[in-house]
């Protein structure tokens, strides 16, 4: 969906819905669609993952952050909340379909062992092993980086504690 076209219905939604003292903006997220701020009066939506969606599933993002604005800040996904959002007609769900395309990370760190991934739209600023292969953290286990697909090692920090772990 058009950004331009995600603002008009976010803001026709909100209006309707009794939200017209709050105000709207597009954020950068890419692991969450959107996000309700009470303390500010705000309601934000992905640029990235509006982009990506179509029509139907971004109303639904915005009638879910709607619900949100309307239950008040005590409530998260509880049944208030769910009831408030069936009635505006969103998803009552917390998560999104797994369905929905999502940008690529740009970081993936893989084990060795196992072949286990993770990804982060970041660069990871700690030394991580493989969760799958053991609960708690083991040297042998440290996840090998690539970066947009390429053999790379983290730098800044990471790179300092890997010094330190390889010594100790």
């Amino acid at each position: 969906m058009r950004s331009a076209d995600a603002r008009n219905l976010a803001r026709r939604l909100m209006d309707e819905n009794g939200l017209k003292d709050w105000s709207f903006h597009f954020d950068h997220a890419r692991r969450r669609a959107g996000a309700c701020a009470h303390s500010t009066r705000t309601i934000s939506l992905s640029g990235p993952l509006v982009e990506m969606y179509d029509v139907e599933d971004v109303r639904g993002v915005i009638l879910h952050e709607v619900a949100h604005a309307l239950v008040g800040p005590t409530h998260q996904h509880d049944a208030a909340w769910r009831h408030q959002a069936r009635c505006l007609g969103a998803p009552d769900s917390a998560r999104l379909s797994a369905d929905l395309p999502s940008p690529k990370a740009r970081w993936v760190g893989t084990c060795r062992n196992c072949g286990a991934q993770r990804k982060l739209f970041s660069a990871p600023r700690r030394v991580v092993s493989c969760g799958v292969c053991a609960r708690e953290f083991r040297a042998g286990l440290v996840l090998e980086w690539t970066l947009d697909g390429r053999p790379t090692v983290p730098g800044g920090a990471y790179v300092r504690e890997l010094k330190r772990l390889r010594l100790a």
